[in-house]
């Protein structure tokens, strides 16, 4: 089973304000002309206002719209709700994103007591009470993962469809290639110089035709997938970790860059410690006003931790970069992850009592907001640059914040 939420961001203001509800609306990374949408709402996409245009596009369709700034934590809460909803049916709950979850009911008892169409009923039931009358979700039903998000995609919003050996050929006819998540211009391409056309052609092609289209293992994968057959587990096991800022304004000197770079490095690191996670590399990338572009990644010879040790580095990078001219964005991240388990002692440093002075300052600022303790350096330029942002494909870092605020 696949559960979308319609409109997420959007739809959950409009749950949040009622004076919002019934009218276009738009979350905005910033409500400038130039900031981009993360989420319209049902009424704005039926305007023609999309995820990904920018203020001033939506607002030539609509002069009136509303655009608001993005709440995370408001988000987040949803999306714990919702966790909470779905583990009281399957232990096998994934969250893809923040909006978005796909359960595992295979052998849980209790598909002995009711089929799926009916829990799926159920949980949208549960949904308008224990979140809101006005949030709705897609649900789709399917023999894997692939399947059952396109199923949720079929009658959108607050769907509920399923596809299976009954019905596939029937969904498949009313489908374009681009409908199938995956595929794209360049697949179409490969897909037409063998002679399919259509979803119907690529589920009847046989493995042979396929191969000579893709040229790789990717042939096998839909061969599988379009059949039923499961091959997308998801795997969050991460891999580095990283915040980027686009500065509203280019900065040159080191001094106004310093307290941009240190939230930077301290949001970071916190969602690093979150996740129970130490480093040996850092990498920072900068991106120039004139379109240039220079990066660069150090080694660590030991396992770090501390945001204070990190900054060192990532400001060391900075000070090494071979252009002196305005900046318009800045990313910085960690590399060469290694689990927490294990605290490497210095002769030099009391590591033990630093970690849990970190400790301390991770418990504050998670109880009593974020940024609550931290480096004064970072409160030396514009206190409201580098807010906080969705991290639309964090998904293991979602599921450990949620299992963290279910405790």
């Amino acid at each position: 089973m696949h559960i979308d939420f319609n409109s997420c961001f959007a739809t959950i203001e409009q749950q949040a304000n009622p004076l919002l509800r019934g009218k276009p609306i738009v979350v905005a990374a910033y409500a400038s002309p130039g900031g981009c949408i993360l989420a319209p709402s049902i009424e704005a996409k039926k305007m023609g206002i999309k995820t990904g245009m920018r203020v001033y596009e939506a607002k030539k369709i609509d002069p009136k719209i509303i655009v608001l700034p993005p709440d995370p934590w408001k988000y987040r809460n949803v999306h714990i709700a919702l966790r909470k909803i779905v583990s009281f049916y399957t232990t096998k709950a994934d969250p893809k994103s923040i909006d978005e979850f796909v359960l595992n009911l295979e052998g849980f008892p209790i598909l002995k007591s009711m089929n799926m169409h009916s829990l799926a009923r159920q949980i949208k039931d549960r949904i308008k009470r224990e979140i809101g009358e006005w949030v709705t979700v897609s649900i789709g039903i399917a023999p894997n993962r692939f399947l059952a998000k396109l199923a949720s995609g079929l009658h959108k919003p607050d769907g509920l469809d399923e596809i299976n050996s009954d019905n596939y050929m029937e969904v498949f006819s009313g489908l374009s290639l681009t409908d199938l998540c995956g595929i794209k211009v360049r697949n179409i391409i490969r897909l037409n110089s063998v002679g399919i056309y259509s979803v119907l052609d690529f589920h009847k092609a046989d493995l042979t035709t396929l191969k000579t289209a893709f040229n790789s293992i990717i042939s096998y994968y839909w061969y599988l997938r379009l059949r039923g057959w499961e091959i997308d587990v998801f795997n969050s096991k991460r891999s580095s970790y990283g915040n980027s800022f686009v500065l509203p304004k280019p900065l040159t000197s080191l001094s106004e860059l310093s307290p941009v770079l240190t939230k930077l490095v301290e949001k970071m690191t916190y969602r690093l410690r979150r996740a129970g996670y130490k480093t040996r590399g850092v990498h920072l990338a900068i991106s120039y006003k004139d379109g240039a572009f220079w990066h660069k990644g150090v080694g660590i010879d030991r396992e770090v931790f501390d945001s204070r040790e990190i900054y060192k580095y990532a400001f060391k990078i900075l000070c090494h970069s071979p252009f002196k001219k305005p900046v318009r964005e800045l990313f910085v991240s960690c590399f060469s992850l290694c689990k927490n388990n294990s605290l490497q002692l210095n002769m030099f440093e009391d590591v033990v009592k630093n970690r849990a002075l970190i400790c301390s300052l991770d418990k504050i600022n998670s109880r009593w907001g974020d940024f609550v303790v931290n480096p004064a350096r970072m409160f030396l330029g514009e206190e409201q640059w580098v807010p906080d942002r969705i991290a639309f494909g964090g998904v293991k870092e979602l599921e450990e914040f949620s299992l963290a605020m279910s405790k």
